[in-house]
């Protein structure tokens, strides 16, 4: 499910409407995660990946990037990422269409607190079980999550590094697999024209013999 929701203007990291889930019943302080969502908002700049799922132990915590505005999301590891991410495009439809024009202005937190309504409601639709059946016809530009860079939320704050850099480290290694299998694919290549090779003047030379010993 859903325990936490933030939405913050990126170029500042100023909190414009949260709402946080009470969870007494199963005594999980949501204190903790919600310092780390807090830090993790200021660490956010223009460079920083539109689709992220950061893991937290036993929780993920997942943002979307549109126009500036910073939409992320605390669930249970075990609550689909297809959901989630359609939950936040949903949040980001909604409060772009209410609050788009108003967000440049404001300069007080949680000046648009009055959305927590409707991130309520959001919530519920997609915690029913119904929304689970369905999770396959959900209407998402993200259609394959697997493509979303997944990270270590320890490595984001303890550690101090940014979010463009793990970005770009997940390119490196993308375009470092890339050209490995370039490289092998073209070790293969010459290995098999080889492989004919040795067996070409093999048969050459056998050639060769038999006609110089016995013609």
């Amino acid at each position: 499910m859903v325990l936490l929701t933030m939405i913050v203007r990126v170029a500042d990291g100023l909190p414009l409407a949260a709402s946080i889930q009470e969870d007494e019943q199963s005594g999980r302080d949501l204190q903790h995660y919600q310092s780390q969502a807090k830090q993790l908002c200021r660490k956010l700049n223009g460079e920083s990946p539109s689709r992220c799922t950061l893991e937290a132990g036993a929780m993920n915590f997942h943002f979307a990037i549109e126009k500036g505005i910073c939409y992320l999301a605390l669930c249970e590891v075990g609550f689909p990422r297809k959901l989630a991410f359609a939950f936040l495009e949903d949040l980001q439809t909604e409060f772009s269409e209410q609050y788009g024009r108003k967000v440049p202005t404001v300069s007080r937190p949680y000046s648009f607190i009055e959305f927590d309504t409707y991130i309520q409601k959001a919530k519920k639709s997609y915690i029913d079980s119904r929304a689970r059946r369905n999770l396959s016809s959900i209407n998402t530009e993200l259609q394959d999550v697997q493509r979303i860079m997944v990270a270590n939320i320890e490595e984001v704050l303890q550690r101090g590094e940014t979010l463009s850099a793990l970005d770009s480290k997940a390119s490196n290694l993308s375009s470092l697999s890339k050209k490995y299998r370039s490289d092998a694919k073209y070790l293969n290549t010459r290995s098999t024209y080889a492989k004919v090779a040795a067996v070409g003047v093999f048969l050459i030379t056998l050639i060769v013999y038999v006609r110089f010993w016995w013609l």
